[in-house]
């Protein structure tokens, strides 16, 4: 295939940013090498192959070939080299390695407001914009109706563009350049600003360019956007292609990588609050009434009891038995107890409760809760933990597990271990209770399963017809 079937064609691009920690390390990066020509070669070489920037790769050796007529998502996550690549692509940015070749005429939307004189009048800078592209004065006057109407910004198409919305200013730079006709249109993000109608009216001249032949590089966050707007994305990730493909496979894979970073960050959240629930246990002795020992086992602020019995781990994983401090509505969550009696013991219940951030417990339930649903069914024949006896000094792990549907929040476990000798609670000691045992986080799944509030009361809706009176 020949490259003029391609409408644009990288090869191996990467580019490299120079950062400096100083504007007169700058400066000294320019001057230096040319005046360390004027001194003694001994001097003038120190001089000379000193550094003053760190470099940073926006981009690594990235391929990218689109053909006439297509539409390519680009994805990734903020800093990934998006907007480096669309600027390269449409000729505002210069790679640093590799080739780069694009035939056709370019109308790019990356940055709002780009391309724009803020003294010049929203007319003005319609000509301007138009003759910027490749059109003549009088193609883009004849065209300039078609622009204002789409644009639909009224009167203030003759004023200043300094005095524009951000949602104006947005109308009128995609209706440039979108009206006259481009053979490639770029579009970074910048249809998040307008409103719901404008974005409607959008995707649609961009279907209508395409069926015309242009050919669409798109960059968003949304994903069903690029996932119904695009045949083909690359996902970038840290400057380097991760990922190509059809849509929705590479958006697939995209979502995996959220949810891997979000699981990540999450997870360090809850080691945060795990550290200052240690250094709160730590700086306890301070505080005459908030520590004290009992037959040589600490308790702190976050935790209280008698201590005949001790809880000494509290973890929380996925449906694999893996560590995991960030879930979805569905999927499944273990969380294990640790336990160890310090004395022979029986008539136990181990709990869990759970809270949100804003300390609101949502949840509560325990061995002894599970034991008179199993009480009440006399047919049942599985295992009573009341009824067991646990030896002293041998660890027993409580675990539980159940379906998540929990809203969007982050929340907290407090876990306990108490004695009651009546089996319906009506008699309880308390052996050791834990604030902040764990924690996790729960998200959202963006347009697939989505629900406000606390928790999924799995609600159905069902529209009947009104029947008349």
């Amino acid at each position: 295939m020949s490259s003029e079937e391609y409408a644009i064609n990288l090869s191996n691009v990467s580019k490299v940013f120079h950062v400096y920690e100083k504007p007169s390390h700058r400066l000294a990066q320019t001057l230096l090498p040319r005046v360390s020509r004027l001194l003694p070669r001994r001097i003038g070489g120190l001089l000379a192959g000193r550094q003053y920037a760190r470099e940073f790769w926006a981009l690594r050796d990235v391929s990218l070939r689109v053909r006439r007529g297509d539409a390519v998502g680009i994805i990734g996550r903020n800093g990934s080299g998006k907007s480096t690549l669309l600027q390269i692509i449409a000729g505002t940015l210069a790679a640093t390695t590799g080739t780069t070749r694009v035939n056709g005429r370019v109308a790019a939307l990356l940055e709002l407001g780009s391309g724009f004189n803020p003294d010049f009048t929203g007319r003005e800078n319609v000509i301007l914009n138009g003759m910027i592209l490749g059109l003549s004065e009088r193609e883009v006057i004849e065209r300039f109706d078609a622009i204002a109407a789409f644009a639909d910004i009224g009167d203030f198409i003759d004023q200043p563009v300094r005095t524009y919305s951000s949602g104006m200013m947005l109308r009128l730079a995609f209706s440039v350049q979108t009206q006259v006709e481009p053979d490639i249109l770029i579009v970074d993000e910048a249809l998040a600003v307008g409103d719901a109608l404008f974005q409607k009216r959008c995707f649609q001249q961009m279907e209508a360019l395409r069926a015309k032949g242009c050919t669409l590089l798109l960059v968003s966050h949304d994903q069903e956007s690029v996932r119904t707007l695009t045949d083909h994305a690359i996902l970038l990730r840290d400057g380097a292609v991760r990922c190509s493909g059809p849509s929705s496979e590479v958006v697939l894979e995209y979502r995996r990588h959220l949810h891997e970073d979000e699981r990540a960050y999450y997870g360090a959240i809850a080691a945060q609050h795990l550290q200052h629930a240690q250094k709160a246990a730590e700086d306890s002795p301070a505080h005459p009434d908030a520590s004290m020992k009992v037959d040589g086992l600490e308790r702190d602020q976050l935790s209280f009891g008698d201590l005949d019995c001790v809880i000494e781990a509290v973890s929380v994983m996925d449906a694999r038995g893996a560590e995991c401090a960030y879930f979805l509505p569905g999927d499944t969550v273990m969380i294990d107890v640790v336990f160890r009696p310090r004395r022979e013991l029986d008539k136990l219940n181990v709990n869990l409760r759970l809270r949100n951030k804003e300390g609101v417990k949502l949840y509560s339930w325990g061995t002894l809760n599970q034991d008179m649903h199993r009480w009440a069914e006399p047919s049942s024949q599985q295992a009573i933990t009341w009824e067991q006896s646990f030896p002293a000094n041998s660890p027993a792990i409580a675990r539980f597990i159940f379906v998540c549907t929990l809203g969007m929040n982050f929340y907290e476990v407090q876990a306990s271990v108490s004695e009651e000798s009546d089996r319906f609670g009506g008699a309880q000691r308390m052996l050791h209770w834990r604030d902040e045992a764990a924690f996790f986080q729960v998200g959202m799944r963006p347009k697939e399963y989505v629900f406000g509030g606390v928790c999924d009361l799995r609600m159905q809706v069902e529209v009947l017809d009104a029947q008349p009176e």
